[in-house]
């Protein structure tokens, strides 16, 4: 059974997501604020954690940054803002994905599936547990990423999405293959999202975002030559 983590410091918005999730067969625990979340991380496994952004004591996005420095568990932010700058923060904070208030219960159910999904599919084959590329090692068997020999830290999402370019590297995909594959057949974001995620990985690889090639009009390919 899968264990969550719903973090916000309305019990109300605590209590409705509960009611969902427990319908849906996970199991739940509650924190009140970022600080009891980023604590509850470090001595509990979690499968996934729903945060709210505005809290007291440590806001979301703070604490996902704390959580992110010891487990990649994957994150789905709320917030009621839903402006592409705040969706960008989220994402370099470490988040997965972003829904606003207010939000379907049923449809963070189903964002929940799909995050849980992609974590849990996108497990290294075996016959190739490392990539190398000039300077740029990926370690797939143990979810690292050096450039230059220097380890960087990737939110969950970003490595899945190098580990698909890697996968299919030479390839031209398409915005909605990559979307379908990464994210989700069941994704309810827009393309905006493909592309921050593009550009934050691109910067966490440094002189080697050259690699993720723009196919205007299509989408990208991961190509190394």
């Amino acid at each position: 059974m899968y264990k969550l983590l719903i973090v916000d410091d309305e019990p109300a918005i605590r209590t409705l997501v509960k009611k969902y999730a427990v319908f849906e067969g996970y199991e739940i625990d509650e924190a009140a604020d970022g600080m009891e979340a980023v604590m509850k991380c470090r001595v509990t496994r979690y499968d996934l954690v729903i945060m709210d952004i505005m809290m007291p004591e440590l806001d979301g996005f703070s604490a996902c940054r704390e959580i992110r420095k010891s487990s990649n568990v994957p994150v789905i932010m709320l917030s009621a803002r839903g402006e592409e700058y705040d969706k960008i923060h989220g994402f370099e904070s470490g988040a997965d994905d972003y829904v606003v208030k207010p939000f379907s219960g049923k449809e963070l159910m189903l964002r929940v599936n799909a995050v849980l999904s992609r974590a849990g599919a996108n497990a290294p084959q075996a016959q190739r547990d490392v990539f190398t590329a000039r300077g740029l090692k990926v370690d797939f068997a143990s979810r690292s990423v050096f450039v230059d020999s220097s380890e960087v830290i990737l939110t969950p999402k970003e490595y899945d999405l190098l580990f698909y370019f890697i996968k299919n590297e030479n390839i031209a995909l398409t915005r909605e293959n990559i979307l379908s594959n990464v994210w989700g057949y069941d994704f309810f974001g827009d393309d905006r999202t493909l592309d921050t995620h593009i550009k934050l990985l691109r910067k966490n690889l440094g002189e080697y975002r050259d690699f993720i090639k723009t196919l205007r009009g299509v989408g990208y390919k991961f190509e190394t030559s």
